[in-house]
């Protein structure tokens, strides 16, 4: 009996030992890298401009992280992006570029960022951006 309890023990042991070693990366990760995020935001500079009150198709993208969503000044937002009520942040800003549309049905952004590393890396940008 003495032999299957270390077995159970040694098992339970190495499962959480695997567990702590996973998680370390996972964490880092979600990090993201704000340089990279600057690299893939090229792809949304047609649109978004990055400095403040500088308004393209999109509006401008300046301190976007921690500002009510539909409240740049100047920009026309779309009733539905108005009515979200929602304050920018890491957790909403990963889900509006997995798939506007489906975040907010009526959006007029269609443009998404399907790799989820790509969507963190572009948020960690986004949070270096001056207000």
């Amino acid at each position: 009996m003495r032999i299957v309890t270390r077995i159970r023990v040694a098992i339970c042991s190495m499962m959480l030992a695997c567990t702590g070693t996973l998680s370390v990366p996972l964490a880092a990760h979600a990090e993201g890298d704000a340089a990279a995020g600057e690299k893939i935001f090229a792809h949304c500079a047609p649109c978004h401009s990055t400095k403040p009150g500088e308004n393209k198709v999109g509006p401008s993208l300046a301190g976007i992280v921690g500002r009510k969503s539909g409240t740049e000044p100047g920009y026309s937002y779309s009733p539905v992006v108005k009515g979200l009520n929602v304050t920018w942040d890491e957790t909403n800003l990963n889900e509006w570029l997995q798939g506007p549309s489906k975040f907010a049905k009526g959006t007029k952004m269609i443009y998404s960022v399907p790799d989820e590393k790509d969507r963190q890396d572009v948020t960690a940008y986004l949070k270096t951006l001056p207000k």
